[in-house]
C-alpha cells in the first residue's frame, strides 16, 4: 500500500501538467464562436480556387455596404423632417391679448383718441381674437439651424394632434412675416382705429411650430428599417461561382449571401456541440504539438510547473483577449500587442522558444479570429521582426527602436495584403493603420510586464540582473568593505566566466553577476581565506579539519546571506555549485600527511555540500572560479605554464565528475578551455622591463 502511494506522488506532477494542457484547451474551446465557420474563403477580384460551387438550397442576394449605404443617402435626401404644431402657445397667447386689451382700455377711457374703441370695445376685441386664430391656424414656424438655409421650397411635415401634413416652408409664417401681416391686414379692417389692436396683437405673436429632433429620428429610422436588404435570388442547383473565374462584384455578394444563409442553416443546440467539438479537438492538436515540442526541446520548462503554466498561459490569454474584442463592437483584434508574447518568453528563455510560443498564440487565436488568414500573416511576420531586431528591455533605444521596425512591418504587410485584395488605395480600411498604432504602443507594456511576471513565477530578468550588479547593492558593499580581496577574486571571475559563456552563446549577463556574487560567504571569516590575508595566517593555529570547515562553509553561509537578502534563486545555485563536490584539497593533504592511516570515508569532512553544477553557466563559473585562483599562486607565469594550468584544473572536474551533470558539451568545454587561456595571457602579458637608470629618468620626467 505504501509503494502505491509512493508511486502516485512521484506520478503527480505529470497529472498536474496533463491538468494543466487540459484546461488551456477547454478554456480556449468554449472561447470559439457558435456558429459553423463558412469551409470556403475567397476575396473581391480573387480567382476562385475551387470547384463550380452550386447552390444547394435557394437563397435571396443580400445588397452591398454601399448599395445599403445609397438606399440611406437616398431616403436622407429626400426626408421631410417633423415640426410639431404646440396648441399651448395659442391659447396662452390669445388669454395675454384679453388681458392687455381690457388694460389699454381702461387707460383710455379718459382719452378721447381712441372713441370709437371706447364705443364698440367688444367688435375691436373679437376682430383680434379672429386674427389671432387665423395666424396661429396657418402657423408661425421657429426653423431650426439646420434649416435655415434650405430655401423657400423645403417640405416639412407639420404635426397638429394626430394628424400629420406636408407643406412648403414658403406657406408658413415666420416671426418677421407674421408681423408684416398685421401691418397689411389691419388697415383694410374697416375698423376706425385699427393702431390701437396693432402693438397688442404684434406682442401677442410667437412660434407655435417647433421643430421634433425625436419625432423626426423615429420616422427616418422607420424608413430606414423598411428598406430592402436584398436583391434578386439564386435558385437551387444554379452555379453561384465557377472553377478558376474571377470573383466579381456581383458574385461577391452572392458568395457573402450564400455563406451567411449556410451558416444560419447549421446553427442550433445539436449543431454547437458538434462545432464545439470540432474547436477542442483543434485547440487539442494545437496545444498538444506546443507540450510535445516543450517535453523535447525545452525540457527544464516541461519539468517545471511554474515555467510551463508561464509558457501555456499565453494562448489562453489571447485566446480570452480576443473573444472580448470581438464581442465589443467599437474595437478591432488588429489592437491586441501579440507581439508582447515573444518579448517577455526571450526574455526569461531563448529565442526559439519565444517564437515556438508567438506561433501558437497567433495559430490558436488565427482560427478563431473571424479577421481571417491575413490576421495570422501581419502577427506571424511582426513577431520574426522582434526577434531580428533583438529586442533588449534593457536598452530603451533599442527597444524604441524595435517597435518603431514592428510599426512599418505592420503597415508593409497590410498595405500589401490589401493591395493583393483589392487591387487599389481607394477601398483600403484606413482606420485598421490606427489600430496597429495602438497595438504598437501598448508592446510598450511588455515592460512593466516583466518584473511583474518575474515575481509571479519566481523568474529573473535582465533588468533584475543588471540591478543586481551595481556595486552599490548591500551585499556588494559589504563584501568590498570585509573582503576587498575577495571582490577582485569576483571580479575577474567574471571577465573569465562572461568572455567563456559569450563564446559558447550562454547567458553572459547572468554568469558574470553570480560570478560577483559567488563568494559573498567569505565575509563571514574573510581573513581565513589568502586573497583577504595581510601578514598573519590564522590557519597556523587551527587542525587541518577546522580549517577546512571554514573554508567550507563560505558556502552554506553564502546561501544563508542570500537568502537574507532575497536575492534570485537562480544566484543562489551558482553559490551552491561554484565548488561542486570537490575537496579542499590543500587541507586534505595535509591532513592525509599527518595521518597516513586515515579511513577512506574521512574525506568527507573536506568535501563542499555541493550539487555539481547542473547548467553550462554554473559550470563555467566553477572552472572560471579555479583556474582564477590558481591563476595567482604562479608568481611570473610563463604563457605555456599558463596553458598547462588551466588543462590541468579542466582535466581535474572532468576527471571527479564535476560536469557530468552539466548540458556543457565537449565541443563547448573546448571553446571555454580556448578562452580562458586567452583572456589569462592578457591578465599575465609580460611586461618589458626598462634598465633601472632609464626608468628613474622617465620617472623624473
Amino acid at each position: 500500500m505504501q509503494k502505491k502511494w509512493q508511486s502516485w506522488f512521484v506520478r503527480l506532477p505529470h497529472l498536474v501538467r496533463y491538468i494543466l494542457v487540459f484546461g488551456v484547451v477547454l478554456f480556449i474551446s468554449f472561447l470559439a464562436p457558435k456558429n459553423a465557420q463558412f469551409k470556403y474563403h475567397f476575396e473581391k477580384g480573387q480567382i476562385w480556387r475551387y470547384d463550380d460551387l452550386i447552390a444547394p438550397f435557394d437563397f435571396a442576394v443580400q445588397k452591398s455596404q454601399e448599395e445599403l449605404a445609397a438606399d440611406v443617402q437616398n431616403i436622407e435626401t429626400g426626408f421631410s423632417p417633423y415640426y410639431l404644431m404646440v396648441s399651448g402657445v395659442a391659447k396662452d397667447k390669445k388669454r395675454r391679448f384679453t388681458e392687455e386689451f381690457a388694460a389699454q382700455l381702461n387707460m383710455t377711457r379718459n382719452d378721447r383718441t381712441f372713441r370709437d374703441v371706447l364705443q364698440i370695445p367688444n367688435v375691436y376685441a373679437d376682430y383680434g381674437s379672429q386674427m389671432l386664430d387665423r395666424i396661429y391656424q396657418r402657423g408661425i414656424i421657429q426653423l431650426a439651424p439646420e434649416h435655415k438655409d434650405k430655401g423657400k421650397e423645403f417640405v416639412i411635415n407639420i404635426v397638429r394632434g394626430n394628424t400629420t401634413q406636408q407643406q412648403t416652408v414658403e406657406n408658413i409664417l415666420t416671426p418677421q412675416t407674421a408681423k408684416e401681416l398685421l401691418t397689411d391686414s389691419l388697415p383694410y379692417s374697416r375698423l376706425k382705429e385699427p393702431e390701437f389692436l396693432y402693438p397688442l396683437l404684434e406682442n401677442a405673436l410667437a412660434p407655435n411650430l417647433i421643430y421634433s429632433d425625436t419625432l423626426t429620428a423615429k420616422f427616418r429610422e422607420a424608413l430606414i428599417a423598411q428598406l430592402p436588404t436584398h436583391r434578386g435570388m439564386v435558385r437551387e442547383g444554379e452555379v453561384i461561382v465557377g472553377e478558376s473565374t474571377a470573383v466579381s462584384e456581383e458574385t461577391y455578394q452572392k458568395l457573402i449571401s450564400f455563406q451567411a444563409q449556410y451558416e444560419a442553416a447549421v446553427s442550433g443546440a445539436s449543431a454547437y456541440w458538434w462545432i464545439l467539438v470540432g474547436y477542442f479537438l483543434m485547440a487539442a492538436l494545437v496545444i498538444g504539438l506546443f507540450a510535445a515540442y516543450l517535453r523535447l526541446y525545452a525540457p527544464e520548462v516541461h519539468a517545471q510547473t511554474n515555467k510551463l503554466v508561464f509558457v501555456m498561459i499565453w494562448p489562453a490569454v489571447y485566446s480570452y483577449l480576443l473573444f472580448a474584442t470581438e464581442q465589443t463592437a467599437f474595437l478591432s483584434a488588429y489592437l491586441l500587442p501579440f507581439c508582447v508574447v515573444p518579448i517577455v518568453v526571450k526574455t526569461f528563455f531563448t529565442a526559439r522558444l519565444a517564437l515556438f510560443t508567438h506561433l501558437i498564440v497567433v495559430v490558436i487565436t488565427g482560427f478563431l479570429s473571424s479577421i481571417g488568414l491575413e490576421f495570422v500573416l501581419l502577427q506571424l511576420l511582426a513577431g520574426m521582426v522582434v526577434l531580428v531586431s533583438k529586442v533588449d528591455t534593457r536598452d530603451w533605444s533599442r527597444f524604441f527602436y524595435s517597435m518603431l521596425y514592428i510599426y512599418l512591418t505592420y503597415i508593409i504587410a497590410y498595405l500589401a495584403i490589401s493591395l493583393v485584395q483589392e487591387g487599389n488605395f481607394q477601398t483600403l480600411n484606413w482606420p485598421v493603420f490606427g489600430w496597429l498604432g495602438v497595438n504598437v504602443f501598448l508592446t510598450l507594456l511588455a515592460y512593466p510586464l516583466i518584473p511583474l511576471l518575474e515575481r509571479i513565477f519566481g523568474f529573473t530578468s535582465p533588468i533584475t540582473l543588471v540591478e543586481l550588479s551595481d556595486m552599490n547593492r548591500p551585499l556588494l558593499r559589504e563584501l568590498a568593505l570585509k573582503a576587498p580581496g575577495t571582490l577582485q577574486h569576483s571580479l575577474q571571475v567574471g571577465n573569465l566566466s562572461e568572455a567563456a559563456a559569450r563564446r559558447i552563446g550562454a547567458d553572459h549577463l547572468l554568469i558574470r553577476v553570480a560570478a560577483l556574487y559567488h563568494d559573498i560567504g567569505k565575509t563571514h571569516y574573510p581573513e581565513y581565506f589568502v586573497e583577504n590575508q595581510t601578514v598573519k595566517n590564522p590557519h597556523a593555529d587551527l587542525s587541518n579539519k577546522e580549517s577546512a570547515q571554514i573554508i567550507i562553509g563560505h558556502v552554506s553561509e553564502g546561501v544563508k546571506m542570500a537568502k537574507k537578502y532575497r536575492l534570485p534563486k537562480v544566484l543562489v545555485d551558482f553559490i551552491k555549485t561554484h565548488h561542486g563536490t570537490t575537496r579542499a584539497e590543500y587541507f586534505f593533504r595535509n591532513y592525509i600527511k599527518e595521518n597516513p592511516d586515515f579511513e577512506e570515508g574521512e574525506d568527507q569532512s573536506f568535501r563542499y555540500p555541493g550539487p555539481k553544477p547542473h547548467t553550462k553557466e554554473e559550470a563555467i563559473l566553477m572552472l572560471a572560479d579555479s583556474i582564477e585562483a590558481a591563476g595567482k599562486s604562479l608568481k611570473h607565469p610563463k604563457e605555456k605554464e599558463l596553458e598547462d594550468l588551466v588543462d590541468k584544473i579542466i582535466a581535474g572536474k572532468v576527471t571527479q565528475h564535476q560536469l557530468s551533470d552539466s548540458d556543457l558539451t565537449f565541443s563547448e568545454l573546448e571553446s571555454c578551455r580556448q578562452v580562458f587561456k586567452e583572456v589569462l595571457k592578457s591578465i599575465y602579458h609580460g611586461r618589458i622591463e626598462y634598465p633601472e637608470p632609464e626608468a628613474e629618468q622617465e620617472a623624473s620626467e
